[in-house]
């Protein structure tokens, strides 16, 4: 059903990452204009982490990783590591469906890998809220 683009040979610009994410492109469109407004967050076309994974845009501020979000068909998902610190200051904020994303991570370190998809705009704004802790809490 969210079937990524995994054609490594046919490289998409940004708008056909968008336009395969179906209804999700808007969410994904406004996640943009965040990352670069909020946190002057560069954009970099990729293909990461192997050929299951497919297309995503990576975002970046200065030289750090902040995630990849994904084109599926139909959804957006934006994959990434953040820390146990960072999350504690949100936890509390967020709906079922990011506290399970957070209870089913990968673990890494001081934290762990998620793996969200953002199906509407609850999702969408508890993504912002992971996000922006990621950003700002030290001791990532």
């Amino acid at each position: 059903m969210y079937e990524r683009m995994l054609n490594k040979q046919e490289v998409p610009t940004f708008d056909d990452l968008i336009r395969c994410s179906g209804a999700s492109g808007d969410l994904w469109l406004a996640l943009d204009e965040h990352m670069t407004t909020a946190y002057n967050a560069a954009k970099q076309i990729r293909f990461p982490y192997g050929k299951d994974y497919g297309w995503s845009a990576k975002y970046s501020v200065k030289s750090k990783h902040i995630c990849d979000i994904f084109a599926e068909n139909g959804a957006c998902t934006a994959l990434f590591q953040v820390s146990t610190k960072a999350m504690e200051t949100v936890l509390d904020e967020l709906g079922t469906y990011a506290k399970q994303v957070w209870a089913d991570k990968s673990p890494c370190a001081s934290g762990g890998w998620i793996e969200f998809r953002a199906l509407d705009e609850a999702q969408m704004q508890d993504l912002k809220k992971i996000i922006h802790a990621k950003v700002t809490v030290r001791g990532k």
